[in-house]
Order: structure tokens, then C-alpha cells, then sequence
């Protein structure tokens, strides 16, 4: 997301999809969105009748997919090698504590640098996962909340105006 500068820098924009307003109008007038012309999704296509339809349309979409992928792509493997780091700790600390209290400066042994070296690793791959969402995937979630957001209020939209007949 872009920083804004001058006087409204820290306002919310009521138009902005990552503002979770209150919902107005959830659960009344399912089914058609009325209106004279069917919506257009970004792809030229019939937008979707409901938000449940919106929401599963880009669960398919291949922009969807390919987040998902990246997420999982990270999230998975960094998982699984903390998890093998964790476990290894705790074997080493109870199948061999002579190795764990060999001391390696001063009072400093093998185990407390091993302690202090989870908290290290915790840090880092936390940076790490914050990293890769900004550069690999908080783009393309946002342009896909917009598209989202650009359909249901056009949805929304629809309703009022069959309301107002």
C-alpha cells in the first residue's frame, strides 16, 4: 500500500477494501442484484449474482492460486525446517546433556547458546515471512481485495437501485 503525505496522511479512505466498515445490507435482498445490465467482473465476464458467488470466483481464479502458491511455497519449508530445529534442541537437551553442558566461554555452554539461537531464529524468520509478504504477495492480494471490492459494491449497487423501484 502507498503512503500518503499532507494533511489527511493518517485518515482511512472509505473506499480503501482493506477497511472492514460496518456491513450494511448483509442478508437482505439475496439472489438477483437487479439493475438493467449484468456486472462485469475485470475479465468482461457477468459478474456473479451474490457475494458468496464473488468470493468463490476468485477462490478459482488463477491470480488466487498463484497467492496461495507463494504463500504456501514459503510457509510450508520454513515450517518444517523450525520445527526440525526446535525438535533438535530438545533431543539434544535431554539424549545428551554432556554435549549440551560442554562450556564454550566462560559460563556460556553449548545449551544456552543453543537457547538463545531459537529466539535468534525466531526473529529472523519472522522478519523473513514479513519480507516475503511484502515483496512476493501483498501486491497481488490487494489488487484481488480490489477487484472483490469493485464487484460486491457494484453488487451492492444493483440492489439499491431495485430497492428504489
Amino acid at each position: 500500500m502507498d503512503k500518503h503525505e499532507g494533511p489527511d496522511a493518517g485518515t482511512i479512505r472509505l473506499d480503501d477494501p482493506w477497511y472492514d466498515g460496518p456491513a450494511v445490507d448483509w442478508g437482505e435482498g439475496e439472489g438477483d442484484c437487479g439493475g438493467d445490465a449484468p456486472l462485469r467482473s475485470a475479465g468482461g465476464r457477468a459478474a456473479p449474482a451474490d457475494a458468496s458467488e464473488i468470493y468463490l470466483e476468485v477462490q478459482r481464479s488463477a491470480a488466487f492460486q498463484e497467492v496461495r502458491s507463494r504463500y504456501r511455497g514459503f510457509v510450508v519449508p520454513a515450517t518444517a525446517a523450525f520445527l526440525l530445529w526446535y525438535v533438535a534442541y530438545v533431543v539434544a537437551a535431554t539424549a545428551a546433556p554432556g554435549f549440551m553442558a560442554r562450556p564454550v566461554a566462560g559460563a556460556v555452554n553449548v545449551a544456552l547458546l543453543a537457547g538463545l539461537g531459537q529466539f535468534l531464529s525466531t526473529f529472523l524468520l519472522t522478519w523473513a515471512y514479513a519480507r516475503h509478504a511484502r515483496l512476493r504477495r501483498d501486491r497481488a492480494a490487494l489488487d484481488l481485495r480490489w477487484t472483490v471490492f469493485e464487484q460486491e459494491r457494484g453488487h451492492g449497487r444493483g440492489r439499491k437501485r431495485e430497492a428504489g423501484r
